[in-house]
């Protein structure tokens, strides 16, 4: 991928003349933003599983441990598909292939494990809160869990609006 990305070529194999300089600079920004990205989603992988471990050692926040470290995989997967989608976006040729199918596949993954994020912190918020006793707050949670489904409504139509697009003429 990496020499996919710094080394683009025309239809008749040749290097660009034009945009050469302005298409390495853009191949180096999105390995490096990509690099970034799935970096940190290890990184938050990793403090998952240690989260994960931790929960039990203590019985008294056994559940909290376990949801907390629930809620920083799935940040950990929504930043990995950040970055894998970073790096299949800007790899693909502008002038030879199409991107567009690539850009509505990310898009999809990444807004779908938003939605779950955001639906498993309003989960979160839900459980806090009755256990705390503080039933007045829980507009929070509504609020978000409202907001992810707004968003997969969202993600729907979009699919929906540019289901044509990936047809073949006939």
């Amino acid at each position: 991928m990496l020499i996919h990305l710094l080394t683009p070529t025309q239809a008749d194999g040749q290097p660009p003349r034009l945009h050469q300089p302005m298409t390495l600079v853009k191949g180096l920004i999105a390995l490096m933003f990509s690099t970034l990205f799935l970096t940190l989603s290890v990184s938050l992988g990793i403090l998952a599983v240690i989260q994960f471990t931790q929960a039990f050692g203590s019985e008294d926040a056994l559940i909290s441990g376990l949801v907390k470290s629930i809620n920083t995989a799935v940040i950990s997967l929504a930043t990995f598909e950040l970055g894998i989608g970073i790096g299949k976006e800007y790899s693909i040729d502008e002038e030879g292939g199409d991107i567009f199918p690539a850009v509505r596949r990310s898009i999809t993954r990444f807004v779908a494990v938003v939605c779950i994020a955001l639906v498993l912190e309003g989960l979160i918020m839900v459980i806090k809160y009755s256990q705390l006793d503080m039933a007045g707050n829980l507009y929070y949670p509504v609020a978000i869990v409202v907001s992810a489904s707004i968003l997969l409504l969202a993600l729907g139509g979009f699919l929906r609006l540019t289901q044509a697009e990936r047809r073949p003429a006939a």
